[in-house]
């Protein structure tokens, strides 16, 4: 198990390579402070970000998380009541070489109330690390 210490040297080393102090706050920071109820919050502060935002399309969505620097998100599959999209992009490469715990759990709140706006239907997204692929998957689903 790494201590604090540990994780915030990995993280200040995977800085260098991204450039931003984001890794530190989000992965270091955030879970301190936050807790066991991290991930919960997470989502929750994501949902109530993408609703500060009027949104009209997917396209627009993607076009959000690229310019945030969150990555590059990929429309794979759109079923009646699921889309799954793929989150890629260098940082989320480099955050997978590194050993440290990370989680996908603001973008994924962000994703289920940008997509219950566009679809004016209720929304839940989950996330999932594919570190042997590089990116994250994220299943929205869309409540009957």
């Amino acid at each position: 198990m790494h201590t604090n210490l540990q994780r915030t040297e990995e993280i200040a080393d995977l800085m260098q390579t991204t450039g931003s102090g984001y890794d530190l706050l989000r992965y270091v920071c955030l879970p301190d402070l936050l807790g066991k109820d991290a991930a919960t919050i997470l989502y929750v502060l994501g949902k109530n970000l993408a609703r500060q935002i009027k949104w009209d399309s997917i396209e627009q969505v993607k076009d959000f998380f690229y310019k945030v620097g969150w990555g590059e998100l990929v429309d794979v599959k759109e079923k009646r009541r699921e889309f799954i999209f793929s989150l890629t992009g260098s940082a989320i490469t480099q955050r997978m070489k590194q050993d440290i715990v990370t989680d996908y759990r603001l973008e994924a709140g962000f994703l289920a109330e940008a997509l219950q706006q566009i679809k004016q239907l209720d929304c839940e997204c989950i996330d999932e690390i594919k570190s042997k692929k590089n990116y994250v998957e994220f299943k929205v689903l869309i409540s009957k």
